[in-house]
């Protein structure tokens, strides 16, 4: 008999069950974990009622002390029951043991404290000064404020990252948020909405949390007249969508899509270093990020070098459990994300690309082999598409113009990195790579004070630091007259 535990939505504070269960599966095994609710459209629709309501009609908005109070509560829950998030996360997510102490999550507890700490010291008010206009003086001031009701739809592969870094900031300012877990991994962001209800003060309607299978309950959060901003993270098709939808009723929408980011190793560059580092982060998550770079641009001429020293580099990389504390890799989410990357590699090979590592299913579970790919055409599927999984293009190139040139061919410009021994040259080059975050000889920007975001389709706005925050605050300005008795 199957006893895995089934968990509940959280809506207008209180913890709830649905007739309809689906399960979510471990995708090292493809034994399920548990199971979770089927929120219906009725319950979405309940949701976002909730989340009015507590904006509306109570002091959530307005009363800093208890905003910051029920951060410091929530960071406090979330340290104290680490562990066992923790297990649940390398079970559901397929995280190895070893990402969950960095930004699977350890690193994203983190961004509630961030958040409840900027929240202390924020200025919501910016005095103008005066000014002389139609013959008299006026005194103008700028005050900020909560944005409104806040959708936050999540995919699955980050989820408690994903979930705290648009939570926390959006609670800080004031909102109140009806967060959906990917259906993938629903009960590591239901159990989130446990910890809220039973752990912290937060009012009933301030944070409501569902789960689905369906694609229906995302619909009633994009399209409800009472949600004023929709925050999603996913694929770019999806954020087209939402962007759709959204627009009847002119929500605001902040998106985190996709990605195809470049590595740039230049021809000074500490090769051995660079290929490790590659090698390294395609791994990292099976390939499951969308920051991650998944093309590797070389010199023409050091091209077969480069691309045996990551061939090695992968020969080392340990694929198993992901409870076990030596995995470094562990599964892809499902099947049919497997089935997916897959089908890119044999076309990649069919349209060129040299096969130098991996290109095969590992069973059981959901594993697929780390991946190399010598000798790719630039402009070619497996260069352009996101894979989402562990497959490295290496993409050669003449000078460093060219370099640029194939860094800014794509639609998408989340990330980058570049490798060179001279810094002032690698630093040059990253601005001109189109982006919204690089890293320069292994620098790592991700952290939660830090601006996390894309150009062209990976994105709209920022997430994480202070412009996360400032998403979910609206600007109002005010202006008096200044009475002559105040002139004197």
């Amino acid at each position: 008999m199957n006893t895995a535990p089934t968990h509940s939505l959280l809506i207008d504070g209180k913890l709830l069950t649905t007739g309809a269960v689906f399960a979510s599966h471990n995708p090292a095994t493809g034994e399920p974990v548990g199971h979770a609710p089927e929120a219906t459209r009725a319950d979405a629709e309940a949701a976002v009622d909730a989340a009015r309501r507590a904006f509306d009609t109570t002091g959530w908005s307005t009363d800093r002390d208890l905003r910051l109070r029920c951060l410091r509560e929530l960071h406090r829950a979330l340290d104290e029951h680490r562990e066992e998030l923790r297990e649940l996360t390398i079970a559901e997510v397929g995280a190895p043991r070893r990402l969950t102490h960095g930004p699977q999550l350890d690193e994203p507890i983190g961004i509630v404290k961030y958040y409840a700490d900027l929240l202390e010291t924020y200025r919501f008010t910016e005095d103008l000064g005066e000014a002389e206009s139609r013959g008299q003086r006026h005194h103008r001031w700028v005050e900020k404020e909560a944005a409104g009701v806040v959708a936050a739809i999540l995919p699955y592969n980050f989820p408690n990252q994903l979930a705290l870094a648009k939570l926390a900031p959006a609670l800080a300012a004031g909102c109140t948020v009806v967060l959906k877990g990917a259906p993938q991994t629903p009960l590591t962001t239901l159990a989130l909405g446990e910890l809220i209800a039973r752990h912290t003060d937060i009012p009933p309607g301030v944070v409501n949390v569902l789960s689905s299978s369906s694609s229906e309950t995302g619909e009633v959060l994009t399209t409800h007249p009472d949600v004023d901003v929709v925050t999603f993270t996913g694929a770019t098709t999806t954020g087209r969508h939402i962007m759709a939808a959204a627009s009847a009723s002119v929500k605001r929408v902040f998106l985190e899509l996709g990605g195809k980011s470049a590595m740039i190793v230049l021809d000074d560059a500490d090769l051995t270093k660079a290929a490790m580092f590659a090698a390294f982060t395609i791994c990292s998550h099976s390939g499951q990020g969308c920051a991650l770079t998944s093309r590797l641009l070389v010199p023409r001429a050091r091209h077969d070098e480069i691309t045996q020293l990551v061939a090695a580099g992968l020969d080392r990389v340990q694929v198993g459990d992901p409870a076990d504390p030596r995995t470094a890799m562990g599964p892809l989410i499902s099947e049919q994300q497997r089935d997916k990357v897959d089908g890119m590699v044999r076309r990649a090979v069919d349209d060129g690309a040299v096969l130098v590592r991996g290109g095969k299913r590992i069973d059981p579970g959901f594993f697929y082999a780390p991946t190399l790919l010598a000798q790719v055409d630039p402009d070619s599927e497996i260069a352009q598409e996101e894979v989402f999984g562990p497959v490295l293009a290496v993409i050669p190139y003449d000078d460093e113009d060219d370099a640029v040139r194939i860094a800014n061919n794509s639609r998408y410009g989340l990330s980058g990195a570049v490798h060179s021994a001279d810094e002032e040259r690698a630093v040059r080059i990253a601005r001109r790579v189109r982006t919204g975050t690089f890293s320069i000889n292994g620098g790592n920007y991700f952290a939660p004070d830090v601006p996390f975001g894309g150009y062209k389709q990976s994105g709209i706005g920022r997430e994480s630091g202070r412009s996360g925050f400032e998403e979910f605050l609206e600007e109002k300005a005010f202006a008096r007259v200044v009475v002559p008795e105040e002139q004197a």
